[in-house]
């Protein structure tokens, strides 16, 4: 997914096997967040600062959506853990996470694997790529003001 490319209407499942569509966000801008793993520090950081500043996103006609390849259960929890109040998609199978491109090889501990690249895609109210924040540039613990800086 580039800039200037409208994403899919069919987001994937929810924490709850509810379908998440890209209509139901018309007229209003989406981050959509691709994150490696609930529970972990980093994706636990990113999701509370988004969290924390939810209203003022909403406020500035912002929605959020997180998506990562845990499952509706894992999601469950760590919506409940950590009291998010934002939808978080179960890419189980990859599917969306490798048509936004962010699927990719990592090193941790000298080991190579397969997982998400932390990215986040801002989409305009009609569902268009209008901004990417890249790995390297994603700041979990300020995430928000990311979003809020470059309107």
């Amino acid at each position: 997914m580039n800039i200037g490319d409208k994403a899919p209407e069919v987001l994937g499942l929810d924490e709850n096997g509810q379908e998440v569509r890209l209509s139901s966000y018309k007229g209003r801008k989406l981050v959509l967040y691709f994150y490696p793993k609930d529970m972990t520090p980093g994706c636990t950081s990113q999701a509370c600062n988004l969290r924390d500043n939810y209203q003022q996103l909403r406020q500035q006609g912002y929605e959020v959506v997180g998506v990562s390849v845990n499952n509706a259960k894992q999601h469950r929890s760590f919506i409940e853990k950590n009291s998010l109040p934002f939808t978080l998609v179960a890419d189980t199978e990859a599917r969306l996470t490798q048509q936004f491109g962010v699927w990719g090889e990592k090193k941790m501990c000298g080991r190579t694997y397969m997982g998400t690249l932390r990215t986040t895609f801002i989409l305009d109210e009609n569902g268009v790529v209008e901004r990417i924040i890249t790995p390297k540039e994603v700041k979990v613990k300020d995430h928000a003001s990311q979003i809020l800086e470059a309107r």
